[in-house]
């Protein structure tokens, strides 16, 4: 049923709305469905604020005096998730090109200047005869000092087996260019300084080994002897001054051990990696003396060519001073 003016005007009134009397029904009407428009938006604001404030209320963490809720541990926490934040946004962030780095220089170009001067005179991958390997290493030794020829074999042999770790001694014909002191372990002091020893007797020498002292390149010991040098293996051993019959090093003839010593005896035994190591005089030597040495070496290792070994035993040669290049031995050529 539709409300007449005077009920229109007095809801009007009860709404706060003033109403002229000349005012239509339609007008009326219009007023009082504004009013009620406005009154529902409030209402619905009032309740989102509402709602809003209790959600806040049911986040927010209760703070404690102590323990992970205190302020000073909440206040960690959100710096820390911070950080975590900004390292996400740092990854997530476009790769930036890698910078090219220059190539990488030769093996060759990274030598010292003499060194790379003294290559020059090599012809890269070729192999020269024994005759031109000596020469060419006495050119190429471009350092002031006289500097060690060096032979370096690799041979065809696995060294864990036993009867492959090839081990002997040489005696070079021309020397080794070293003045070497020799000390002897005997009883016999006196003939053994005879011998050229430079050291011996017994008191004298057990006195350095007790300070630790190893004034001496090479130690000789007669067998008997052997078992009071036996604490000091540990300051012998890794020194390689150890007596050693293999070696030459331990013998009852003190006076051949010493001339032999003297006269240019020379150890050589094969590395983990089959290859033998041995300086073969000086550069100051002639070619004739070095070629001599170099001979007696390889005749040496040949004798002891394992015999469970087939196949090449000698596989490569180089010949090389201190500090020098390398040249490449034609093994075919000394076999």
């Amino acid at each position: 049923m539709a409300k007449t003016k005077a009920e229109l005007t007095e809801e009007a009134k009860k709404l706060g709305i003033e109403i002229d009397e000349k005012a239509k029904v339609s007008e009326i009407k219009a007023l009082i469905d504004e009013a009620n428009t406005e009154a529902d938006k409030e209402v619905v604001a009032e309740k989102a604020a509402n709602e809003t404030s209790k959600a806040t209320e049911i986040n927010e963490p209760q703070v404690a005096k102590a323990g992970k809720r205190s302020a000073k541990a909440l206040r960690e926490e959100a710096e820390r998730q911070a950080k975590e934040d900004r390292k996400t946004s740092t990854d997530t962030e476009a790769v930036k090109p890698k910078k090219v780095a220059p190539p990488t220089r030769s093996r060759l170009e990274r030598r010292a200047k003499g060194y790379r001067k003294s290559s020059e005179q090599l012809e890269k991958g070729k192999k020269y005869s024994l005759n031109e390997a000596v020469a060419l290493a006495k050119q190429t030794s471009h350092v002031k000092f006289d500097a060690t020829v060096e032979l370096h074999v690799n041979l065809n042999v696995d060294p864990k087996l036993a009867d492959q770790n090839v081990r002997d001694t040489v005696a070079l014909p021309a020397g080794t260019g070293k003045t070497l002191k020799i000390a002897v372990f005997t009883d016999e002091a006196d003939e053994a300084k005879k011998a050229g020893a430079d050291i011996a007797g017994t008191d004298e020498i057990i006195a350095m080994l007790d300070k630790g002292t190893t004034d001496f390149d090479i130690l000789i010991s007669t067998p008997k002897l052997m078992p009071q040098l036996g604490k000091y293996a540990r300051t012998l051993g890794p020194r390689g001054l150890m007596p050693n019959p293999k070696s030459g090093t331990v013998a009852a003839d003190v006076a051949k051990a010493v001339a032999e010593a003297k006269a240019g005896r020379v150890e050589y035994r094969v590395d983990s990696t089959g290859i033998i190591h041995l300086g073969v005089g000086k550069v100051s030597f002639d070619a004739q003396k070095l070629t001599d040495n170099i001979q007696a070496v390889l005749t040496s290792l040949k004798a002891n060519k394992p015999g469970s070994l087939k196949g090449t035993y000698i596989q490569k040669i180089y010949l090389t001073t201190s500090m020098g290049p390398s040249v490449n031995v034609d093994a075919s050529s000394v076999q």
